[in-house]
């Protein structure tokens, strides 16, 4: 049997030649010099009649003793009856597949799937967190070796920030990804379901918003006394009689409005609405039902600002719409501090009444966002509301 020949000295004496050469150690041990200086270990044996090669490494970051040592390993391997290269083939098609069910691998694979539903801001929101306060510390780890303890622990850190909301929405997040893992066939349980009750509640802090009838009636009289501008009070009336989202009424186009015919009407298309990516893209237009009192408004308006493109355009110009904290700067002005009115406060003071004064039925009470016929009957209700509780 041949004894070990070669030696880290004459590895790095050799010169690299036009075409590959080999330097022999022993025991089937050999480095392989390329004519551009690379230097690859490699180990040649045979199995069952046939000979075959096995890459141990290059040199120098595989020394000379470290490839040895692996030749060892393959040659007590060989002795048993084992072909190192079949080892060395599992191996590695065990370690992608612990890479492809690692929750990194299954989180980017969820993304990627859901993103074209979501909207951009959510998909980037989702996977930034991730990628921040979860990947660093269970990322490389497969679905089925996270237990709850090990979530909890790396959910631990973002909840010491003092972030509780934001914590919730990365329990929220795992969650999907490991319902996405059992679907898929790579882990066993959602870990994440455990946890339920054990971060600390979220501190949820309301809209502001006036909810009592007498009190609401003040509100609505003192904005039909306020003594700004035409717009901001015209923002102001037409935020409590259609309690729609601050920013798309302060984003209301004239070429939305159809102010004539029997069911004047103002359509706000899909994708400027607060919905998934997919809904934008495909859902149906908002439809929103004039009252009378709606269509006097934006009649009494439409001199104003009707030869432009927004019903209510910033005072800066530049093409853009009124700011969005004109409406609750009006408020101040009213008397009414940020902790008892705000611009949003408006749809819960309109789905309050609607509730509780006109008996309409409390599953409703998250304001469809389409449909004719639904949207009608709220919305004439609400200007009911309107009417009632202002005088």
């Amino acid at each position: 049997m041949a004894s070990d020949t070669l030696t880290d000295l004459a590895i790095r004496r050799t010169v690299p030649r036009e075409k590959s050469h080999r330097l022999y150690d022993g025991r089937g041990l050999y480095i392989e010099v390329t004519p551009n200086g690379g230097r690859w270990w490699r180990w040649k044996y045979r199995f069952e009649g046939r000979e075959k090669l096995l890459s141990m490494g290059t040199y120098p970051d595989t020394s000379l003793k470290m490839a040895r040592g692996k030749r060892d390993e393959a040659r007590s391997l060989l002795a048993s009856g084992v072909d190192p290269s079949a080892v060395r083939r599992a191996v590695k098609s065990s370690r992608m597949s612990a890479e492809a069910n690692s929750f990194e691998a299954v989180a980017r694979e969820f993304h990627e799937a859901k993103r074209a539903e979501w909207s951009e801001a959510h998909a980037r929101r989702w996977l930034e967190r991730l990628v921040k306060d979860v990947f660093p510390y269970v990322g490389a780890q497969a679905l089925n070796d996270i237990p709850a303890p090990l979530l909890l622990k790396t959910l631990r850190r973002v909840e010491d920030r003092g972030v509780r909301e934001t914590v919730h929405s990365i329990l929220q997040a795992c969650g999907q990804v490991f319902r996405y893992g059992i679907a898929s066939g790579r882990a066993e349980r959602n870990p994440a379901a455990d946890l339920r009750g054990a971060l600390r509640p979220v501190l949820v802090k309301n809209m502001a918003a006036i909810t009592e009838a007498v009190a609401a009636g003040e509100l609505l009289l003192a904005i039909d006394y306020y003594e700004g501008g035409a717009l901001t009070r015209g923002a102001l009336k037409l935020s409590a009689l259609l309690f729609q989202r601050p920013g798309n009424v302060r984003a209301m186009q004239w070429s939305a409005l159809e102010l004539e015919g029997r069911e004047p009407t103002w359509v706000i298309p899909a994708a400027e609405m607060k919905r998934s990516r997919y809904e934008k893209q495909n859902g149906r237009p908002h439809l929103v039902p004039l009252a009378r009192q709606a269509v006097a408004i934006l009649t009494e308006l439409r001199p104003l600002t009707g030869h432009g493109r927004y019903v209510f355009p910033s005072i800066l110009g530049g093409g853009r719409p009124m700011s969005d904290n004109t409406v609750n700067t009006a408020l101040r002005r009213l008397g009414y501090d940020r902790d008892t009115a705000t611009a949003h406060g408006f749809r819960a003071m309109a789905r309050t009444m609607m509730v509780e004064k006109l008996d309409v039925v409390r599953g409703s009470a998250k304001l469809p966002e389409t449909g004719r016929s639904e949207n009608a009957d709220q919305n004439r209700a609400g200007a009911g509301v309107a009417m009632s509780i202002g005088g």
